[in-house]
């Protein structure tokens, strides 16, 4: 009898033992700082602030047009007669549809093509964020951008982004 519960008392500790020695190790990072940081993020950006500018001159364009229309009608309304006020004003009308149409089309196209140019960069991010994990032995590092969880203690958990930013070749 005393034999076993010695047995058991020795397994326990090294059980103990080795449990201790595996303990879980959780990280935190903030993905959106990562990508942030990534410099394919910079040349996206610098592509949709060119189809933005682009837009943005068409749209100036148009708005110029516009209110030098408008100053023309109110200028000589007085002198126009009913049929050529409601010819004036369809201008007017149709300028306006066409410049609304235009700001529509030109934030569409910002959207998809920001998604069409930010998914591989996130996905890149991600990926980096899972090599970590995997790589250093985390069972979660959590995302402190999505904020999933309402509390968890900063400092038991270790900052993965360090790790993240050598993965990615991005200088400290």
């Amino acid at each position: 009898m005393k034999k076993i519960i010695l047995t058991l008392a020795g397994f326990l500790c090294l059980f103990s033992a080795s449990a201790n020695a595996q303990q879980p190790k959780f990280g935190y990072i903030n993905l959106q700082e990562v990508v942030s940081l990534m410099p394919e993020r910079t040349e996206a950006q610098t592509q949709l602030q060119k189809i933005n500018d682009d837009y943005a001159s068409m749209l100036e364009l148009m708005q110029v047009e516009f209110n030098n229309k408008v100053q023309e009608y109110q200028k000589n309304m007085s002198s126009y007669s009913d049929a050529v006020k409601q010819v004036k004003e369809r201008e007017l009308q149709d300028l306006d549809a066409r410049m609304q149409e235009l700001y529509n089309t030109a934030n569409k196209e910002l959207e998809a093509k920001s998604n069409e140019l930010m998914a591989p960069i996130i996905e890149k991010a991600e990926n980096a964020v899972k090599k970590v994990g995997r790589d250093n032995g985390f069972l979660v590092i959590f995302d402190e951008s999505m904020r999933p969880i309402a509390y968890y203690d900063e400092n038991a958990l270790v900052d993965a982004l360090p790790l993240v930013k050598k993965e990615l070749g991005i200088a400290e």
